[in-house]
């Protein structure tokens, strides 16, 4: 099997860290990492041996203003000479900044950067391939250092007060999943070669504001309490939540629910949805009936998870009965329709646990639950 080598400058840092996972979760990939403390003789062999050069090492945050050049300008204009003199036409993805475009000591280092990469692929007719990156989130990314929201996240997470100065302040946004992807893409399905322009753009860029951001990691810190999830299957949502818990520590990725026991079993609401209804699930001993109510909108889902159950029906206004039986481990769902009373009796011989998806979430002042039993 044919091997690409990857070399990777700043392996370490946020962006570094999660491609470097992400290419080794790939056969046929082989990571060489370089860091602030790999070695000349180190850095010589990775670069001989790669196929491809991931150029993420920068500075961003020096001490003396120099350091930018020296660290953006300088660096990747050595890298570039080292690789236009090893012969090959090695492709390079280098990630710079959307600051690239401002008049300051950091913009100017990264665009210098920029010409040195582009000035690489001209010169040797290697791919190059520049990203200007801004506002990058998502997992590992530093607090105080990397972006606002991992610092927003951090703070949430330990209770601590949020500085805004302005909450109507713009933020373009963009995920590191999404970055990752973007670059990968180019390493294994690159563009033609008539593509002349060296500038990538990755997709989607969120568009919002910095209070919008500290009001959706605050509704997301508030779901253990309340128990309603607002809704994190896509878009910045779903980056956001990834993000806010890979804030949390170990000690904190556990909480408690509560649990409802009398005679009939335990019943526990595990989460509700802003849209979508909740999820819960109950537990019964043998010969003990759960249920005896219908619904006029609200319905549900049922999955007997362990134990065996005798689901009852009956239409309220027809009087048509129906009946059937689930043993756990079926993997079939009972649902109930608006208009059937309906109940659950366990069977036995062991404990019945039933999940159960609503498909809104309980409200005391409408329930939408009326006692009826199934056997007048």
């Amino acid at each position: 099997m044919t091997v690409m080598r990857v070399l990777i400058t700043g392996a370490r840092g946020f962006i570094g860290a999660n491609l470097s996972v992400h290419l080794r979760e790939r056969s046929g990939v082989e990571v060489f990492a370089w860091n602030p403390n790999t070695s000349l003789d180190e850095a010589k062999v990775y670069l001989d041996a790669c196929d491809a050069v991931v150029h993420l090492a920068g500075i961003n945050r020096p001490l003396r203003e120099q350091d930018f050049a020296d660290g953006n300008a300088v660096f990747t204009q050595t890298l570039c000479d080292a690789l236009a003199k090893n012969g090959r036409k090695k492709p390079m993805i280098f990630a710079s900044s959307t600051q690239a475009s401002l008049d300051n000591p950091y913009g100017r280092s990264k665009r210098a950067a920029e010409e040195a990469v582009a000035a690489y692929g001209r010169e040797t007719g290697a791919p190059v391939h520049i990203f200007r990156l801004t506002n990058v989130f998502g997992k590992w990314a530093r607090p105080g250092y990397n972006s606002v929201v991992a610092t927003f996240c951090h703070q949430v997470v330990h209770g601590t007060p949020l500085s805004i100065n302005d909450p109507s302040a713009p933020l373009r946004l963009i995920y590191i999943d999404d970055v990752v992807a973007a670059m990968a893409a180019q390493l294994f399905e690159p563009l033609p070669p008539e593509s002349t322009d060296p500038f990538r753009h990755v997709t989607p860029v969120y568009e919002t504001t910095v209070g919008q951001i500290a009001a959706m990691l605050h509704q997301l810190a508030d779901n253990r309490s309340t128990r309603v999830t607002p809704p994190v299957g896509t878009g910045l949502l779903r980056a956001l939540h990834a993000t806010y818990l890979s804030h949390l520590p170990p000690s904190t990725f556990d909480y408690q629910v509560p649990s409802y026991t009398d005679p009939r079993g335990e019943f526990v609401e595990m989460l509700k949805t802003v849209d979508c209804g909740q999820m819960s699930y109950f537990t019964a001993p043998p010969g003990v009936t759960r249920g005896e109510h219908y619904h006029h909108t609200k319905t549900e889902k049922f999955l007997v998870v362990r134990g065996n159950a005798r689901f009852g029906f009956r239409h309220i206004v027809t009087g048509e009965t129906h009946a059937l039986e689930i043993a756990g481990g079926e993997g079939r769902i009972v649902e109930t329709v608006p208009g059937w009373a309906h109940n659950v009796t366990s069977l036995g011989p062991g404990e019945l646990i039933v999940m159960l998806w609503a498909s809104e979430n309980f409200d005391r002042a409408r329930p939408d639950t009326i006692a009826c039993k199934v056997a007048p």
